[in-house]
């Protein structure tokens, strides 16, 4: 039987006295791959910062792992969203993974290990050859591939990854979702992504985000369930490669 990896209980959080969201109770075992999804502003991103204990709820209990989240950490690897500051980072490819070697209870240089590990998940994603390349001359989806390098490098049980695949071309999009079914039974993955239209064949729960959660086994998940999520007409499309619930699209 699988133990639980994150447990919200009755959890609130507000910014500003602004309701995000109100009264969450979710549960995701070991080795789940859950898929968040939601209208933008519906609490997406802020779900991930309470598992990682970015905020802290006014209400209610998160739990990482049976610990409260901070005391969690040193087992999660965090991607977050990408932002124009990424860019600017003044550093190799090797530089910008090693950073995922470090913690809040060591100093001084890099040991023999780290520089091993680095090795190994450079080669593991594919960018081993980009090692020495400055992290601001890569592509889009180069760039996200060295974030997830740099957040599975120190080996976590549960990955949080806040739209990967959001600004970038097909093919890279495509690889990254091939690379994460890869991990899927190595490692608990929740990724957030605003995309209803690429659903990983590996995905085994969907986290429908609006203020209030709900979560479904990829089963259960219909268009009806998506468009009260989103407040309009959507169109869900599974990825297996493909189950797809458009009228007319057989394959």
């Amino acid at each position: 039987m699988s133990s639980t990896d994150i447990e919200f209980e009755d959890v609130s959080f507000s910014y500003g006295g602004v309701p995000v969201i109100t009264g969450v109770n979710l549960a995701i075992n070991e080795g789940d791959f859950v898929y968040v999804i939601g209208p933008n502003g519906s609490g997406k991103t802020t779900l991930l910062k309470l598992v990682v204990g970015l905020v802290r709820p006014q209400q209610g209990t998160v739990r990482v792992f049976g610990l409260p989240p901070e005391k969690a950490r040193s087992r999660i690897g965090y991607v977050a969203q990408s932002s124009r500051h990424d860019a600017g980072i003044p550093m190799s490819v090797r530089d910008v993974v090693l950073m995922g070697r470090l913690s809040s209870n060591r100093v001084g240089r890099y040991e023999d290990e780290d520089l091993a590990a680095t090795q190994r998940i450079l080669e593991r994603l594919q960018v081993a050859d980009l090692a020495d390349r400055p992290f601001s001359d890569l592509s889009g989806g180069q760039k996200q591939r060295v974030l997830i390098a740099r957040a599975l490098v120190s080996d976590p049980d549960l990955v949080l990854l806040d739209e990967p695949t959001a600004n970038i071309d097909v093919e890279a999009r495509e690889g990254i979702l091939d690379l994460l079914e890869e991990l899927r039974g190595e490692i608990t993955i929740v990724m957030v992504s605003h995309d209803v239209g690429f659903v990983p064949h590996s995905v085994n729960k969907v986290v429908c985000v609006n203020r209030s959660v709900v979560m479904h086994p990829t089963g259960e998940i219909t268009a009806e369930s998506v468009d009260q999520v989103f407040g309009r007409q959507m169109r869900l499309v599974r990825h297996d490669r493909l189950y797809c619930e458009v009228p007319g699209h057989d394959v």
